[in-house]
């Protein structure tokens, strides 16, 4: 009888090959998204554990297909420890020049005490899309899909975060509110004038090459995939979003229509220093909404 165990053995090892090759990217992944040695380790054994099990036959990328498990690890120990309020995580270990590429290596000199600080003071999804992003290179719609939410979306995490990165000061947070409530204070305005259909308010809130760009979900319904121009961004909201609700959309000012209590679509806007509307996205699609935060805005 023909032992078939022995072509199993082999695949398992081969792919134990590989994995050991992404080891060293995984740890540094998964060490900059927690700050803690153990954790790391712990986040890149389930990695390898979840491969094993995993029929990756069709993956054709499996560097990048293991940099989203782990992250998906991360960020599930990142909302535990915000749900179970811990203190701030240890400083990590030194990893060793010698041990990884060079990359990495500049990768381990970059996060020191002070941003490390830093890192602990964002939320879960900024802290993955910052990392993610800023330091691995990894595309915004990659870290959507990981986060649960729009690119768009998962473009401002990385922008919050990066602020709060580069500006780390004491004074950081005052700094913070007071952008919040600025950029607030414009996506009101632009809902009132969208209301009231008041086209020269709205054109003064707009930057001239503003886009504002649907999902595939929005453009079912009958909204434009894109429209570019203020005047016609203008055109397309004067006298409309009557039914809009000024709200959080995950930590950031904008629009939400709901109906009977559910979140239908979500307009995130992005609004430069000079306080003009430079994109607008529009968001319809069911699982992108049921992975966004949403906070009505009254008063």
């Amino acid at each position: 009888m023909t032992d078939q165990s022995q072509p199993a053995a082999r695949g398992l090892e081969e792919l134990a090959e590989r994995f050991e090759a992404n080891r060293s990217r995984l740890r540094a992944v998964a060490q900059r998204m927690l700050g803690r040695p153990d954790e790391a380790d712990d986040a890149v054994q389930e990695a390898w554990l979840r491969l094993s099990r995993a029929d990756t036959d069709d993956v054709a990328n499996l560097a990048g297909w293991l940099t989203t498990v782990v992250s998906r690890v991360c960020l599930d120990m990142l909302r535990s420890r915000a749900a179970r309020r811990e203190q701030p995580a240890e400083l990590p270990e030194q990893v060793s020049e010698a041990a990884q590429p060079e990359s990495e290596a500049l990768l381990a000199d970059a996060i020191g005490p002070a941003l490390l600080v830093v890192l602990d003071t964002l939320g879960p999804s900024e802290r993955l899309a910052f990392v993610l992003h800023d330091m691995f290179a990894v595309p915004f719609p990659e870290i959507a899909g990981i986060v649960g939410c729009s690119p768009a979306a998962a473009r401002q995490l990385a922008s919050r975060a990066r602020r709060r990165v580069q500006g780390a000061a004491a004074d950081a947070d005052d700094d913070d509110t007071a952008d919040l409530a600025r950029r607030r204070t414009v996506v009101d305005a632009f809902l009132a004038a969208s209301r009231g259909g008041d086209f020269a308010a709205l054109l003064a809130l707009l930057d001239p090459g503003v886009v504002l760009r649907a999902d595939a979900a929005g453009v079912q319904t009958g909204a434009a995939a894109l429209v570019t121009g203020a005047n016609a961004v203008a055109e397309t909201f004067c006298g409309r979003a009557r039914a809009a609700q000024l709200a959080l959309i995950d930590g950031d000012p904008g629009a939400l229509w709901s109906m009977n209590g559910t979140p239908r679509v979500a307009f995130a806007f992005r609004i430069d220093d000079a306080g003009r509307i430079t994109a607008i996205d529009l968001v319809a699609d069911p699982d992108t909404l049921a992975g966004l935060s949403f906070e009505i805005i009254t008063g």
